[in-house]
Parts: C-alpha cells; sequence; structure tokens
C-alpha cells in the first residue's frame, strides 16, 4: 500500500511529506520533484506569495544515492515566507492569551475558519486557516512527483489541462481512446499561463481575470486530469471500498476548493439514452499499442467500468470553486465580540485553478500508484516489474 502525510502550516518553518510504500530500487530525481512544485506555482491570477517562494525539496530519508531502498521516505519543503514570531514552538513564560499577536477573528465565508475554530475551540483562527491553507498541496505535488516517476517505469503517463475559468469555457472533445491526443493537449496545455488549450480563448480568460481583479473578487473553473497507458484490471467491483471511480473521487474532493468530480462523460450521462453512453467492445487480433486485443471506439465510461479499470484513457473532470478570500470581504460574526463585520482579508490568489490542475495530477498518480502496488506487489522495482509484465502477458492471452 501507498501512505503519506503532510505536516506544516501556510506560514510556519515548512511542509513535510512522509510516503510510505515505494518500492526500493526507484532512481528518484529530486529535479523533476522541484520541476513539479514549480508548475503549482505557475498561472496568471495568483497572488503575491508566488513571488515570495521559490519551492525546492529536500530529502530527509529513504533513499541513498538517488535510489529508493524501501524505507520511508521523507521531504521537506521550507517555507521562504516563514512567519517566526507567528509560531512560537515553545512556551517561554507567556501564554498564547498574554502575546500581543494579532488575532483572526473574523471568519470567511467558505472556508475551515469557523467550522474548525468550533471544533477544535480555538480563539484564533489563524490555528485553523494556517493548515486548511492550500500551501499544505505543497507535500502532495512532492509525493506526486515520486508516484510519477514510479508510473513511468510502467509506461503510464498523467496529465492535465484546463477547460475553463469562470464563465469563459474551452471548447474541447477530450472525451477518447487517442492517448496521443490526451498528451497533446497537456503539452499545449503547458505553454499557457492559465494551462488551456486554446490561446485566443486564454486571452479572454486573462481578460476576465482582471475584471474580476479589479472587483476585488475571485473565480473559479474546471480541468481535466487523465492517465494513459494504463493496466486493465486497476480496483475492483467486489467492494465498495476497492471501487476505483471511488477512490480517485476521494482523492480529487480531498483537494481544498474541489466541489465535483466527474468520471468520463460526467453528469452528462443522465440527459441521454444507454445507446448514446455505453462504449461499444471490438476486437482485434493485431492491435497495436493497448494493453488488450480488446477495445473500445469511444470512452465514455472514462477508462473505469465497475470500478475496474479498462485500458482506456483515465479521465477525470473537476470543478474548483473561487478561493473564499476576497479583496471586498463578505458579511460574518466575530468570534469574539459576536457581533456582524467582514471578513478577515488573507493575502490570496485570484484565480487558482491551473496549480489545482497539477495537484490533481499529483493525487491521480499517488491513487493509481497505490492500485498498482495493490494488484502487482513487490517490495523492489525489479520483482513489481516482472509482475506486470507477466500480467500483461496473460492479459494478452485472454
Amino acid at each position: 500500500m501507498i501512505n503519506f502525510i503532510t505536516a506544516g502550516e501556510s506560514h510556519g518553518k515548512g511542509i513535510v511529506v512522509i510516503l510510505e510504500g515505494i518500492p526500493a530500487g526507484l532512481k528518484l530525481s529530486l529535479d523533476e520533484i522541484n520541476k513539479e512544485l514549480a508548475r503549482r506555482q505557475k498561472g496568471y491570477g495568483r497572488g503575491k506569495r508566488m513571488e515570495i517562494e521559490k519551492d525546492s525539496a529536500e530529502i530527509i530519508s529513504g533513499l541513498r544515492f538517488g535510489e529508493t531502498i524501501g524505507s520511508p521516505i521523507c521531504f521537506i519543503v521550507y517555507n521562504k515566507d516563514w512567519r517566526k514570531n507567528d509560531f512560537n514552538f515553545e512556551n517561554k513564560g507567556k501564554t498564547f492569551q498574554e502575546t500581543n499577536f494579532k488575532r483572526l477573528l473574523n471568519p470567511r465565508p467558505g472556508h475551515a475558519d469557523l467550522a474548525g475554530a468550533i471544533k477544535f475551540f480555538r480563539s484564533d483562527l489563524k490555528d485553523i486557516s494556517e493548515r486548511s491553507s492550500a500551501r499544505e498541496t505543497v507535500g502532495r505535488v512532492v509525493a506526486g512527483s515520486v508516484c510519477k516517476q514510479f508510473l513511468s517505469q510502467l509506461n503510464i503517463f498523467v496529465g492535465s489541462f484546463v477547460t475553463s475559468i469562470g464563465k469563459v469555457k474551452v471548447n474541447l472533445d477530450y472525451l477518447t481512446t487517442n492517448y496521443n491526443l490526451l498528451i497533446k493537449l497537456h503539452n499545449l496545455a503547458e505553454k499557457s499561463v492559465l494551462r488551456v488549450t486554446n490561446m485566443a480563448v486564454e486571452k479572454q480568460m486573462i481578460k476576465f481575470i482582471d475584471e474580476t481583479m479589479l472587483k476585488k473578487d475571485t473565480l473559479g473553473g474546471e480541468f481535466v486530469t487523465f492517465s494513459v497507458k494504463n493496466p486493465i484490471g486497476l480496483g475492483s467491483h467486489t467492494q465498495w471500498t476497492s471501487r476505483l471511480d471511488a477512490k480517485i473521487a476521494f482523492s480529487m474532493m480531498s483537494i481544498p476548493a474541489v466541489k465535483s468530480v466527474e468520471i468520463g462523460m460526467g453528469k452528462v450521462c443522465g440527459t441521454k439514452f444507454g445507446s448514446e453512453v455505453h462504449d461499444e467492445i471490438f476486437y482485434s487480433s493485431k492491435l497495436k499499442g493497448k494493453n488488450l486485443k480488446f477495445y473500445r471506439k469511444t470512452n465514455n465510461a472514462g477508462g473505469i467500468e465497475g470500478g475496474i479499470s479498462n485500458g482506456e484513457p483515465i479521465i477525470v473532470r473537476c470543478t474548483m470553486k473561487p478561493i473564499p478570500t476576497l479583496g471586498k470581504p463578505l458579511k460574518t460574526v466575530n468570534i469574539k465580540t459576536k457581533k456582524q463585520n467582514f471578513a478577515d482579508i488573507i493575502r490570496s490568489d485570484v484565480v487558482a485553478v491551473p496549480a489545482c490542475s497539477v495537484i490533481a495530477e499529483s493525487m491521480l498518480a499517488i491513487t493509481l500508484t497505490n492500485e498498482i502496488k495493490i494488484k502487482f506487489g513487490g517490495d523492489s522495482i525489479k520483482e513489481l516489474k516482472k509482475n506486470y509484465k507477466n500480467y500483461a502477458y496473460l492479459t494478452q492471452k485472454f
């Protein structure tokens, strides 16, 4: 099994991630991890913090000479915007109540501030906002980069692209069995400041973001993340906890501000006949570049049927809500005085959908890596790849 946990606050000393379950013998590139961290920071409409932070990971354990050794891998990404005075780790004679630190008392609608403060009985919303901040996703991207490097050993590729910012959309037919097309769309997105595949639409989006910025408001949007060259058989129909689509949905919904997840055609399925939705099955003994000689010409299912991967590209679309920190804040209630007030203004982004798509890639990579470990086992890369190769041989004989 692949497990990972993160620790750290938004303006604390750093973000730590511990990842366990990666087989021994995987050659890891720290440069690739740092490239993924840089991708997370890009995007038009990001806040001032992106001008301060230049994230880079430091390896604490789990590697020797650039190769995994089977033990938990620990990384730390130090925060350049570490606010030491706000994070006094020790009690040096004064209680928190006796200090003069400015507290956050006006919870933001749409954020974890109020519910978290009540749940943990905290008198300063910073105790909640600092951890519920999307800064925590730095750790996910580090773990996701390790898993991407693992998946590349099996020729599995994970990518993404943005399909809308607010009301501005890219008309794109991405439900395909053609993995080269999906990779092409990903590569086009890599050249865009908003991770979109259409530069004309990108200009419209930038204009809309600028208008929103002037209004001191925020925007959400939608993005697609996908994986190609997946083996058939990841996940299972035998228990609700084993279904691959359920696990992917869970991982995506765990990303801050993601409010909906669709696999393949998604909610549109409910408006169509079965004959328009389900992907017909074909067979060819001479088929090249596929995991099976069985194949489909359409991919409305998004690569998953009955909770099991069917060998076609896995395609996931997510909706991200607008960020709760507004330059022109909404009404709220002060948790100390209980009087009507306006929400606290904390430095934030106008839009972060492009960054969210990169984070989603990491979560998909982590989920798939876990499923591959479950399916093929192996404490070393050599053992796992041998099991994987044997399974591929067997499926070709089916």
